[in-house]
């Protein structure tokens, strides 16, 4: 999880799990009912990395986050186990990319199981070198015992796979484990001959194995929230769970189960189709060239289904495994090359810290902490990865376990292929030295030294030239407000871009400029707009609005539409909302200020139709 030490900080800090009665978020902010606001550190809550404020008031316990907030409160609420369905967002799953929402349920329910599966996979990969070595004998007891370990975790993967999805999809995890354990029984696992209700089922095995369970637990949380909506409240407890087990468990073994098959099926054919076509070294070469980038964008696990799917079918992964172990130790390589480049104390600690955690499979503190900032360690990566997975990929490396990283090498000489190990060594070597290389070479961009900041003066009188003004018209006719008399620390701090703020005179909110509505939220108070420029513009209607659900907001446009300047987004009943004790001050901001030159408010004391209220200078 992205965000997890960031969660498990903020967890500890408002007084632990037992403290928090709910949390829901809006555009910037993560809003926390407690059960005992003085549990709550707030200052210590204010120093921590990533938290841009706090305000506590009589409405909600608030740690401003940024406009990222809705990635962290959707971890944040499946570590405390809460229901991701929240007041404040209803009606947002419907609109939710569906493949992304199937990529999104992959990656976040394999997270939690990799534990189990890189300690499996990493004892497997010792007892292989050790049984090489002649240290102990692969029939002896003591290594039969510890195998047992890796056997286990794989045989019983559904059971693993039901408890980590089942909360996501609205299913009681302990009736998906139930399920998932009946599947892998002695009387259904791989047992030919079965019938139910007259119908013949196909012999399966289930048994390692994700796909079906995954889908079941699906059905399963549907059927769950029908029973709840159906069934009378005082016999829910006690029919609902049988209800659910026994509807599950046919519908599984007669479509689920032949289906979850076929799609393991359909993912093997169309690699080996590939792999027939152009070969699979263009995979395993792209993947770890290119991984990084799936970290960075919070995909980096969606290759472990994929995987776990080759090592059920082929006993072994031909692709995936190999080039993350390769971009993993590139990524080290790179910030080795850093490092030695590096003259600078306070940098070569960082790059000598996170090319260390690099080599050891933890690549987010480098990826985060030098590869967003300094950029050309992608290309380092591109070419030494790149250049790895083109030798893996050539030379038909196999990854026998699930594991990566440098501990995991000695499973690439499971059933004692020796050659597969020397050629995945051989193919780390050429990923770690290639961009170390790369990096040195490329070297690390030099900060702008000696240059003034512009002035907002010598902008408005057009003294500096060459600069491209953007400007941002009226939302809302009304009396301009300057953003440090906003009464929401914030907005006043300037902590989420420049802009300022309108009292509104008339009831309807229109577009500053052209672009596309990249966020409308569910209780309609707050539109994001970003425009062909890249520039991100949030506009916040009242203060504390969220709390209205609603109410008094009437809004036109949606997620997704493209809208021209003057179009109308909203209408606004501000009468309604000053009655009902709401600041009604409608504030616009630049998110992305930092990525410009200067944002500029206007010197009007009144903002009509046809004024611009702010100037963005690209």
């Amino acid at each position: 999880m992205k965000y997890q030490t960031f969660n498990e900080d903020i967890i500890r800090l408002v007084g632990g799990k037992d403290n928090i009665q709910a949390v829901v978020h809006c555009m910037t902010r993560l809003r926390f009912t407690l059960k005992d606001r003085s549990k709550a550190q707030t200052e210590e809550l204010k120093k921590l990395g990533g938290v841009i404020d706090v305000v506590s008031n009589n409405v909600a316990y608030q740690i401003i986050i940024g406009t990222h907030v809705n990635e962290v409160h959707a971890e944040l609420i499946s570590m405390l186990g809460l229901s991701p369905v929240t007041d404040d967002e209803k009606g947002t799953d419907a609109k939710k990319n569906p493949l992304k929402a199937v990529m999104d349920l992959l990656s976040e329910t394999m997270t939690p199981v990799i534990e189990p599966i890189i300690a499996s996979g990493l004892l497997a990969g010792f007892l292989s070198l050790f049984s090489i070595t002649g240290l102990i004998s692969a029939d002896s007891p003591t290594y039969q015992l510890l195998d047992s370990i890796r056997s286990a975790v794989f045989f019983f993967l559904p059971i693993f796979i039901a408890m980590s999805c089942a909360k996501r999809l609205k299913a009681s995890p302990y009736l998906a484990v139930a399920l998932a354990a009946v599947l892998v029984s002695s009387s259904i696992n791989d047992v030919a001959g079965l019938s139910i209700f007259g119908i013949k089922l196909p012999q399966m095995v289930y048994a390692n194995s994700f796909i079906p369970i995954i889908l079941a637990v699906w059905f399963m949380g549907r059927l769950t929230v029908l029973l709840n909506k159906y069934v009378p409240k005082f016999l829910q407890y006690f029919l609902n769970p049988l209800l659910i087990m026994v509807i599950c468990l046919p519908v599984t073994l007669l479509i689920f189960g032949p289906i979850g098959i076929w799609i393991g099926d359909g993912i093997g054919w169309f690699f080996e189709v590939l792999h027939n076509t152009f070969g699979s070294w263009i995979v395993v070469m792209l993947y770890a060239a290119l991984q990084p980038f799936l970290i960075m964008l919070g995909a980096g696990n969606f290759m472990m289904p994929l995987a776990l799917n080759f090592v059920n079918k082929m006993g072994y992964d031909p692709i995936f495994l190999a080039a993350a172990t390769i971009s993993d130790i590139a990524v080290s390589g790179a910030m080795l090359g850093y490092f030695l480049r590096a003259k600078d104390a306070k940098q070569k600690q960082l790059f000598g810290t996170v090319s260390f955690s690099a080599l050891m499979g933890v690549t987010e503190p480098a990826i985060y902490g030098a590869f967003i900032k300094f950029r050309r360690p992608f290309i380092a990566v591109m070419i030494g990865g790149g250049l790895g997975g083109l030798f893996a990929g050539l030379m038909k490396v196999k990854t026998y376990s699930i594991v990566w990283g440098l501990m995991g090498l000695p499973s690439y000489a499971d059933n004692q292929d020796i050659s597969n190990l020397v050629f995945m060594i051989i193919s780390v070597v050429i990923g770690f030295v290639g961009a170390a290389i790369a990096a040195f070479v490329l070297g690390i961009p030099q900060e702008e030294k000696g240059t003034e900041k512009t002035t907002e003066t010598e902008v408005a009188t057009g003294t500096v030239t060459n600069l491209k003004k953007v400007p941002l018209g009226n939302v809302v006719e009304g009396e301009v407000v300057p953003l440090a008399e906003i009464n929401d620390q914030a907005f006043s701090t300037g902590a989420l871009g420049k802009g300022l703020g309108i009292i509104p005179a008339n009831n309807q909110i229109v577009a500053p400029i052209d672009g596309e509505i990249s966020a409308v939220f569910p209780t309609k108070h707050a539109i994001g707009l970003k425009t062909q420029e890249g520039i991100e513009v949030l506009i916040h209607i009242g203060i504390d609005t969220v709390e209205l659900d609603g109410q008094y907001f009437d809004t036109i446009v949606k997620q997704g539409d493209i809208v021209k300047a003057g179009q109308l987004l909203a209408t606004v009943d501000f009468s309604g909302i000053k009655d009902a004790g709401y600041d009604p001050t409608v504030i616009v901001v630049v998110t992305n200020t930092v990525e410009y030159l200067d944002v500029i408010p206007t010197v009007q004391e009144n903002m009509l139709d046809d004024g611009a209220c702010l100037t963005v200078i690209l």
